[in-house]
């Protein structure tokens, strides 16, 4: 009986030392390659909302001052909110937010709804038809807003147009009137948004299921019953996506402001953000600006954190 002597690889420590390097290098590149973003994201985000937060609890004013003062800039805010007559224009911003972001999200939501069901019925010239709404979201609200501006006018635009085709009684000076401006800033953010919110619904309508439409038609459902009672619901998590979306865009909407109306006559058209903006580089006002910045942030958290937290406790289950 012979016996076969078996030897096994013995890896030299130079070798070892070889694999377990390169093993090292693979595992940390991508800790590597992200380090200076997360670095940058950590400093000039995160770090530049605390230092904010910091601002509005002191006196600062042209510049920074270090020296907390307590929550003087939200006392003012407050007063200006509740107790300031005639109204100031912190609460004329607040109240336009409200407005904006109303009409905004809702009329968004319902057109873009509208349009992915039209699209979603495999009309003639779809494919044309679907760049034709995206395209307003390709452009900037600078560009969105300059357009509008020039649309709206009446000197120039359709008011001015339509005079010239003889009907003369047409009046449509909004965008001078300090009390329906802010309704033409909501014209031109519904243009440029619902297209993309067009696309979010038209993704979720195709990736309904079609036995299941089939199964509701066997049973006699309507049209109306069909979408009401089965694709409305199935489209819950785009309507939730689209919402904090949109409630997002609406918050932080600066430039479509300045660019379409400059404010509005008086301010009639400002937002919160034109108001932070405003108190903090032209008024020198610096700790009521940082107030108000830290007030449209604790806005977006109540909206996304608990978007956030439904996600994840789903992903959880």
């Amino acid at each position: 009986m012979s016996t076969v002597a078996t030897t096994d690889p013995v890896l030299t420590p130079r070798q070892s030392t070889g694999i377990s390097l390169r093993g090292r290098l693979q595992d940390a590149l991508p800790k590597i390659v992200l380090a200076p973003s997360f670095v940058i994201t950590l400093i000039f985000v995160y770090g530049f909302i605390v230092w904010t937060a910091y601002l509005s609890f002191t006196n600062s004013k042209t510049f920074p001052s270090y020296a907390l003062t307590g929550a003087r800039a939200y006392q003012r805010l407050w007063r200006w909110t509740f107790e300031s007559d005639p109204p100031s224009s912190w609460y004329t911003s607040i109240t336009n937010m409200a407005i904006f972001g109303f009409l905004y999200v809702g009329i968004c939501l319902a057109l873009g709804l509208f349009l992915a069901i039209l699209l979603d019925q495999k009309i003639r010239g779809e494919g044309l038809l679907r760049p034709i709404f995206l395209y307003p979201m390709a452009l900037s609200f600078i560009v969105t807003g300059v357009a509008w501006k020039w649309f709206l006018d009446p000197g120039l635009g359709l008011e001015q147009t339509l005079h010239h085709f003889g009907w003369t009684s047409f009046h449509f000076d909004w965008i001078k009137n300090k009390d329906f401006v802010i309704y033409t800033v909501v014209i031109a953010g519904v243009w440029q948004a619902s297209g993309f919110v067009m696309a979010m619904f038209l993704a979720g309508l195709r990736g309904i299921d079609g036995e299941i439409m089939k199964a509701a038609q066997i049973d006699g459902a309507s049209p109306f019953q069909l979408y009401r009672r089965i694709v409305i619901p199935l489209l819950r998590p785009i309507f939730l996506s689209a919402f904090i979306v949109l409630a997002h865009m609406a918050i932080k909407s600066y430039d479509l402001v300045v660019a379409l109306t400059s404010g509005g006559p008086g301010g009639s058209a400002w937002l919160p953000s034109n108001f932070m903006y405003e108190y903090t580089f032209k008024r020198n006002e610096m700790a009521v600006g940082s107030a108000s910045a830290i007030i449209m942030l604790m806005t977006i958290s109540a909206i996304i954190v608990p978007y956030l937290y439904s996600e994840l406790k789903e992903k959880a289950r």
